[in-house]
């Protein structure tokens, strides 16, 4: 008897390799960054804790400028704040903020210049606030007040 052999030949085009990529994990982390990213940017907010006046001032209209402005903060116990340098939330002495808000005036002279006090310190200390930055450098200072309630 006579055997048939039968020879097997695999197919060529089911062999072919698939070349995806899976991109779930990815985008979990993407939604893992952009939850600590939400919960850490209110905490980046630092600044002095200081009450302001109330007056029924009108706002200064943004100018375009991506920079924030130069603001020098007197608290209640007459101690002033810059919010540049490396601790904007630790007191410094007359001669530091001279020289920081000098150095920043040099960098950027059209940078917006306020002074922002609590309103239970001496009018003497906001004068005295001023003439520093005006020592400084700077052509324009504003003044900082809570809107009329």
């Amino acid at each position: 008897m006579a055997r048939a052999v039968a020879h097997f030949r695999p197919n060529r085009r089911s062999r072919r390799q698939v070349a995806e990529i899976n991109v779930v994990p990815y985008i979990d982390v993407m939604l893992v960054l952009l939850v600590i990213f939400m919960i850490t940017a209110p905490l980046l907010q630092t600044g002095v804790e200081i009450d302001l006046p109330d007056a029924a001032a009108t706002p200064i209209a943004d100018a375009g400028e991506s920079t924030e402005p130069l603001i020098l903060s007197v608290n209640s116990a007459g101690e002033w704040f810059l919010n540049v340098g490396e601790d904007p939330e630790s007191p410094l002495a007359r001669e530091e903020i001279l020289r920081l808000a000098t150095a920043v005036l040099r960098l950027n002279p059209s940078r917006r210049v306020l002074v922002a006090g609590d309103k239970s310190i001496d009018y003497g200390q906001i004068m005295q606030a001023m003439v520093t930055l005006q020592l400084a450098g700077a052509p324009e200072i504003g003044l900082m007040s809570d809107p009329a309630r």
